[in-house]
Formats: structure tokens, C-alpha cells, sequence
């Protein structure tokens, strides 16, 4: 399954789990603000004063299918607006 992490670079956070997805679940993230990043995890070590907390999905090449390919997606969205959706699909 899908794994969200926040990462919060002012905080020196590279990465905490947020949630387990399901594929299906990934259809409400919002679709504007991902871009496929490749096969490692982004890293905050450039300028982390500088840069905007963002999230992180990870898609594994065994739950990969023809929207979602393996490897690592990142959203610069408002954590606290991604939260929200998670909240949506937890009820």
C-alpha cells in the first residue's frame, strides 16, 4: 500500500509517516500539486530553512499500476489541506 510521509524542512523533518493509502485513496490527493520525483526520496538537505513543508507518496513496484508507476511522488500542498483529505477518507 501507498505510504504519505510530511516533510517539514524549517523543522529539519525528512520524512514522518502520515499515512497508509490505498490506491484507490490516491485518486483524492490533489492531482495539481504532485509531480513524480523518481525512485528516491527527495531530500531536504539543500536549503531547509528555505524551502515549504511538502509530501511525500511512495508506490511501491508491486502496487504500481497505470496511473500510479512506482517510485516517489511529491505534493507541494498545504499539509494542513492534505491532512483534511486524510481525515475525509478515515470516516
Amino acid at each position: 500500500m501507498p505510504n504519505l510521509y510530511f516533510c517539514q524542512p524549517h523543522a529539519q523533518n525528512q520524512g514522518m509517516l502520515r499515512a497508509v493509502l490505498t490506491l484507490e485513496d490516491c485518486k483524492h490527493l490533489p492531482p495539481d500539486s504532485v509531480t513524480y520525483v523518481g525512485d528516491h526520496f527527495p531530500s531536504i538537505a539543500d536549503n531547509p530553512t528555505k524551502m515549504a513543508d511538502f509530501a511525500v507518496l511512495s508506490v511501491s513496484a508491486n502496487e504500481a499500476d497505470a496511473e500510479w508507476r512506482s517510485g516517489f511522488y511529491r505534493f507541494d500542498a498545504d499539509l494542513m489541506e492534505l491532512n483534511s483529505v486524510l481525515q475525509r477518507l478515515a470516516r
